[in-house]
């Protein structure tokens, strides 16, 4: 890619014409990167109580009715997905005025206070004697916890759209945050078991105000010259749907981010009910997840030589043999699905990386440098937990008409469980990766793709 064109309004988006990129500069040190994406591992480390223990804590250990917890989660989570763009917008404000990090870091005392609060108050407000005021405690413990979180979140990877002028560079910076965030969700895994409620809630407070102050010391994003866009509020916070190329990739990340959802949704079933290994659980998890931190150098390495979209594409591609293969397996076969656990979770690092990246190099392209990300990824942020909601909402009503019990044996060729665990996500990513390559590469190879979209939609 020609870094002229890079950082220029009227560049098409590179990455499908590997030839024409110049090496990695890598304007950022190692160390630098790091106090970057250092806020990741907070994240990522409360996201698996978050979306994961806490309905259990509160079943198990309270005795909060199911019916009321899926309710109020529910309502939370939608909630929590509406106002990312405006969050975003805020952001963009923030961070145009020398504000981002104060911006991270009162929303990150918001997250601190919300968690403790969501952990804490069952012990001494029960559910049973006054439903309603546990309700509108947990209301607002998951209020402030989820707009904390998000809000830290979105400016966070607002910050780091701006951090890199090359694609590579780009890919770099993106690297850094996840695999932070997947060493937050290791080390999430142990806690949890080791410390309880009221460890967890110390580590992740400690975590988060270390993150905060590293990212303070962090290189700041650059300010790229392009388009005055003039716009405030909504209309603002709207302006990437204007843009027939980022609904081109957020349709690619939606459709790729369902079929990694589905199997993270699934996973516990078919451990126990076709694999037989309840017991492994927890070992087959750290497998994942630790060869997706391992393997993100690898990705790196692939968006120098072939470029980020085609990069995706050859992650997509080896998603689909993982999960081909997985469903060759039989009942026992605990080593071999430990070898699954192994490839998807090297394939997980070009999820993570490549999708953000693209999208950063996308709002340079478009003139919105330094302007919009927070727009951006406002959107991009609302398209992730719209992606684990339609997961859970397509899968699970999906193996109950096909006739699958939880708790009951997987057996046989294609029982329920494999069909949609395994062979579902294959579609799905055929799917994206068609999306990708007809939708996005090869358009972008036409130098008109932005341009004469750019025109007729920006103001």
């Amino acid at each position: 890619m020609n870094p002229a064109l890079s950082t220029s309004a009227m560049a098409p988006p590179s990455a499908v014409v590997p030839s024409a990129m110049p090496p990695d500069r890598a304007p950022y040190g190692s160390l630098q990167l790091a106090r970057y994406g250092a806020p990741q591992f907070a994240l990522s480390f409360v996201a698996l109580p978050l979306y994961v223990f806490l309905p259990d804590y509160y079943a198990t250990r309270y005795a909060v009715p199911l019916g009321f917890l899926g309710v109020v989660l529910l309502l939370a989570r939608l909630l929590d997905g509406l106002i990312d763009p405006a969050i975003g917008r805020l952001a963009d404000r923030m961070l145009a005025v020398g504000r981002g990090w104060g911006f991270m870091a009162v929303s990150g005392v918001a997250l601190a206070l919300g968690f403790a609060l969501l952990l804490g108050f069952p012990a001494w407000l029960a559910y049973a004697p006054q439903p309603a005021l546990f309700a509108a405690a947990m209301g607002l413990a998951l209020l402030l916890t989820y707009v904390g979180y998000s809000a830290v979140g979105v400016t966070h990877q607002a910050w780091g759209a701006g951090l890199g002028e090359t694609e590579p560079e780009r890919a770099r910076t993106f690297a850094w945050r996840e695999a932070l965030g997947l060493a937050g969700v290791l080390v999430a895994a142990t806690v949890t078991q080791l410390g309880g409620a009221s460890g967890f809630t110390l580590v992740f407070t400690a975590s988060l105000a270390l993150g905060l102050w590293l990212v303070k010391t962090a290189p700041l994003p650059r300010h790229v010259p392009g388009l005055q866009h003039g716009l405030r509020g909504w209309q603002a916070a709207l302006e990437p749907l204007r843009h027939v190329a980022f609904r081109r990739l957020l349709l690619v990340y939606l459709a790729s981010g369902v079929a990694a959802s589905v199997p993270a949704t699934l996973v516990l079933f078919f451990i126990r009910d076709r694999i037989g290994a309840a017991q492994l659980s927890g070992l087959y998890l750290f497998i994942y997840f630790a060869f997706g931190a391992a393997g993100v150098p690898l990705w790196l390495r692939a968006v120098r030589r072939f470029g980020a979209a085609t990069s995706w594409l050859i992650g997509m591609g080896l998603t689909v043999a993982v999960f081909l293969w997985a469903a060759l397996l039989q009942p026992g076969d605990r080593w071999a699905y430990a070898g699954v656990c192994a490839a998807s979770g090297l394939a997980l690092g070009s999820d993570l990386v490549l999708p953000p990246a693209l999208l950063a190099g996308l709002i340079r392209s478009l003139g919105h440098g330094g302007r919009l990300e927070g727009a951006y990824f406002g959107i991009w942020g609302m398209a992730t937990k719209l992606t684990l909601a339609l997961a859970a909402g397509v899968a699970l009503p999906l193996l109950a008409s096909l006739g699958y019990t939880p708790g009951s044996p997987a057996t046989g060729v294609l029982p329920p469980l494999v069909v949609v665990y395994c062979l579902l996500p294959c579609g799905l990513k055929l799917a994206s990766g068609a999306l990708l390559w007809f939708g996005w590469m090869l358009p972008a190879r036409n130098p008109d793709f932005l341009t004469a979209r750019q025109r007729r939609n920006s103001p």
